[in-house]
């Protein structure tokens, strides 16, 4: 009732014309059926600036058609971010690729040191890198080829898996991913620790590969070869 009585002062005070009051009634019938200002002054005519004026007394709970059309608003924006998080990633993967150019031979070995810096076993009579991460691996393996000069045969690799993991399955990918054959994969170790289990299981579904290096005899690929690596961290280090 207070609606209409505003209404009519409005009427009397400013002279509305019936077209206006016409429209305005319109407005704020379809404002209590829910629409929002959008879709009124769509069929109105009427700017959202005087809707607002007019209808901000009004109580607004949105009605289905709205909320249908809020949420493929909220679906279009959240599409339209993540178009443009894929184009922003393609950039600066187009950009560092531009950085980076051509790898030189001593670009790789000098890379091959800074990651055994950081992954590999530092006693001087072990040779080993551990990551969970199969690219880290293929690139140790590769290292170890060209700069280190050593063959398939040289190369042992040990998972650490968890009770859940399927062991078949992660010898596979890490054969796969690393081109050593499942007859230089070590025996499996399996970290029965409860309070790794279902955290570490859903995060490296294929465990933790160890890459360790055989000398077979020959005097270069072992403590030399583990002593070498050393002196190469401790002058990058000084």
């Amino acid at each position: 009732m207070w609606f209409q009585l505003i209404e009519h002062f409005y009427y009397i005070c400013y002279d509305v014309d019936m077209k206006d009051s016409t429209i305005r009634e319109q407005a704020f019938a379809l404002r209590k059926q829910g629409y929002s200002y959008t879709y009124i002054g769509e069929k109105t005519a009427i700017s959202k600036g005087t809707l607002s004026a007019w209808l901000s007394s009004v109580p607004y709970t949105p009605n289905n058609e709205m909320l249908l059309k809020m949420g493929k608003a909220r679906t279009a924006s959240g599409l339209a971010k993540n178009k443009q998080k894929l184009r922003s990633f393609a950039e600066a993967v187009t950009q560092a690729r531009k950085d980076i150019g051509a790898l030189s031979s001593r670009d790789v070995f000098m890379l091959g040191v800074g990651l055994y810096i950081g992954e590999g076993a530092k006693t001087h009579d072990i040779i080993r890198v551990i990551n969970s991460d199969p690219k880290v691996i293929r690139f140790a393996v590769k290292w170890f080829r060209d700069v280190c000069d050593l063959k398939q045969v040289n190369f042992r690799l040990r998972l650490h898996l968890y009770p859940d993991s399927d062991e078949a399955k992660s010898v596979a990918f890490w054969s796969k991913s690393t081109s050593i054959a499942p007859i230089y994969f070590q025996k499996t170790y399996v970290d029965i620790r409860k309070d790794k289990k279902s955290f570490n299981r859903r995060k490296l579904p294929f465990g933790t590969a160890h890459l360790s290096i055989r000398s077979h005899g020959r005097k270069e690929f072992g403590v030399f070869l583990a002593r070498r690596i050393n002196g190469w961290i401790d002058e990058v280090l000084k």
